[in-house]
C-alpha cells in the first residue's frame, strides 16, 4: 500500500471508475443481484474508513472485492445458522459461490450485460439495469438519461432485479443460436453507457471519461467476440458503434476550455482531436460498410466521420450530413431525437429559418428535452430573433442539471439579453 493520506473526494472517483468491474465480478461469484450491491457499498464505507489515512491499495478494484465477498460470507453465514442451523460453507456451495482469491479480478462485464439484456426483460429495462450495474449510474442518472421520472425508474429497477432471481437468469454470455436475438439491446446499452459519460447528465464535468472508456472497451471486446467465434459472424452494426464512439471521444479533449468552460463544434480547436482514434473509427466503419448491411449506428458514424475530416468549421459537409440524417429518420421515423439533429443540420446548410420550421412539430414530444430548446435558442439567435431565443434559452436552464451546461447557457442569455438593451 501506499501511505499519502487520501481525500475522500478522490476515492470516490476511484470507487466509480472500478465500480462496474468488481460489481460484475460479485455478481458473478454471487449470483444475486441485491446482495453484490450491498456488500460493495459497504465495502466502499470501509474503504472511506481505513484508506484517507492507510493510502489506496495498489489494487483498489482487488481490495474492494476481497473485503466485499468477505461482507457476503458473513451475511450468508449468519442466514444459514440463524434459519436452519446448517454449515455456511454448504449454503455458499449451492448458491455457486467461490470465494477465490482477489488478486486478479477477471472480466466478467460483458457477462453482465448479457444477463441484463435477456430478452425475458423487455427493453427499457435491459437498458436501465445495465447503466444502473455496470455503468454505476444512479437511480436519478439513469432516469434523466432515459428521460422518464425517478419513481419510474426505481420501480423499473427493481422489477427487473426481482424477474432475474425469480427466473434463473444464466449469469452468461449466451450460446451462439440465443446470440443474435439479444445483440441490439447490447449495442444500444453501450451506446448510451457511451452517451452518458460523452454528455453527463448532471454534475460538475460535462464529460465522465471513464463510462467512454468502458464503452468503447466493451465494444471491442464485443466485436472480437463476434470475429473469433467460427459459428459467429462480425456484425455491421457492431462495428459501426465502435466506429461511432471512437471518432466521438476523438473530439473529447476539445469539448471544453481550460477553464472547463463548453466548446461548441464549431468552435473547438481541431489540432487537438485525436487523429489516431479519427484514424481507426473511420478504418472500422469502412469495414462495416464492406459488409453491406447498412443500419443506424453506421450511418451515424458516417455523420460523424464528415466532422473529423473537415478542416475547419466552415468546410463541413452539412448538405450531406442533412441526407444521412434523412436516411437515419426512415430507419428510425418514430426517434424524435434524430429528427431534432436532422433540423440543426438542414439549420447549418440551408439557414436558421429552415431549422426552425422543423424543429415546430417535435415542440410537444421534446417539451422536457433541454437540447431541443438549447437548439430553438440557438437558432432563433442566428436568425437574430433575440426574445424568441431569450425565452428559450430559460426553458433550457430549467431543464440542465449539468453545472458545465448550465453555465454556458447562462452565458447566451447574458449575450442574447445584452443585445435586447
Amino acid at each position: 500500500m501506499t501511505q499519502s493520506p487520501v481525500p475522500n473526494s478522490d476515492i470516490e472517483q476511484l470507487f466509480q471508475q472500478v465500480y462496474g468491474r468488481v460489481l460484475a465480478n460479485l455478481i458473478s461469484h454471487l449470483r444475486d443481484f441485491e446482495l453484490a450491491e450491498d456488500v460493495l457499498q459497504e465495502a466502499f464505507v470501509t474503504a472511506l474508513q481505513k484508506w484517507p489515512e492507510s493510502g489506496v491499495p495498489n489494487s483498489p478494484a482487488a481490495w474492494l472485492t476481497t473485503v466485499a465477498r468477505n461482507k457476503a460470507t458473513d451475511r450468508l453465514r449468519r442466514k444459514t445458522k440463524w434459519e436452519d442451523g446448517g454449515d455456511a460453507e454448504i449454503i455458499l456451495e449451492k448458491r455457486g459461490v467461490e470465494m477465490t482469491p482477489a488478486d486478479e479480478i477477471p472480466d466478467e462485464r460483458l457477462k453482465l450485460i448479457f444477463t441484463c439484456c435477456h430478452p425475458a426483460l423487455n427493453l427499457d429495462a435491459q437498458v436501465s439495469l445495465t447503466l444502473n450495474t455496470l455503468g454505476g449510474l444512479t437511480t436519478a442518472e439513469v432516469a434523466k438519461a432515459l428521460l422518464v421520472p425517478k419513481t419510474t425508474m426505481a420501480q423499473r429497477l427493481v422489477r427487473a432485479k426481482r424477474k432475474i432471481k425469480q427466473a434463473g437468469i444464466p449469469y452468461r454470455v449466451p450460446a451462439t443460436e440465443e446470440l443474435s436475438g439479444r445483440l441490439n439491446g447490447v449495442l444500444h446499452v453501450i451506446y448510451l453507457i457511451f452517451n452518458e459519460g460523452y454528455s453527463a447528465t448532471s454534475g460538475e464535468n460535462l464529460i465522465r471519461a471513464d463510462l467512454c472508456t468502458e464503452a468503447i472497451r466493451l465494444a471491442t471486446v464485443l466485436t472480437h467476440l463476434l470475429d473469433r467465434e467460427p459459428a459467429l459472424n462480425k456484425d455491421a452494426e457492431a462495428l459501426g458503434l465502435l466506429a461511432l464512439m471512437l471518432l466521438h471521444d476523438a473530439r473529447q479533449s476539445s469539448r471544453t476550455a481550460a477553464d472547463g468552460t463548453l466548446v461548441l463544434l464549431e468552435e473547438q480547436n481541431r489540432n487537438l482531436w485525436n487523429q489516431d482514434k479519427i484514424a481507426a473509427g473511420i478504418a472500422i466503419l469502412d469495414q462495416a460498410m464492406a459488409l453491406r448491411d447498412s443500419g443506424p449506428y453506421q450511418i451515424q458514424a458516417a455523420i460523424s466521420a464528415l466532422h473529423a475530416e473537415a478542416k475547419t468549421a466552415a468546410d463541413t459537409d452539412w448538405p450531406q450530413i442533412a441526407m444521412l440524417y434523412t436516411g437515419l429518420m426512415q430507419l428510425e421515423p418514430e426517434n424524435h431525437i434524430i429528427q431534432l439533429n436532422h433540423a440543426v443540420a438542414v439549420a447549418m446548410a440551408e439557414g436558421p429559418l429552415a431549422g426552425l420550421a422543423l424543429l415546430e412539430p417535435l415542440a410537444d414530444s421534446l417539451q422536457d428535452y433541454y437540447l431541443f430548446h438549447a437548439a430553438k435558442a440557438d437558432l432563433n439567435r442566428r436568425a437574430g430573433w433575440h426574445e424568441a431565443a431569450l425565452l428559450a434559452y430559460q426553458a433550457a436552464v430549467e431543464l440542465t442539471q449539468n453545472e458545465v451546461e448550465l453555465s454556458f447557457l447562462e452565458g447566451r442569455i447574458a449575450e442574447v439579453r445584452g443585445s435586447l438593451n
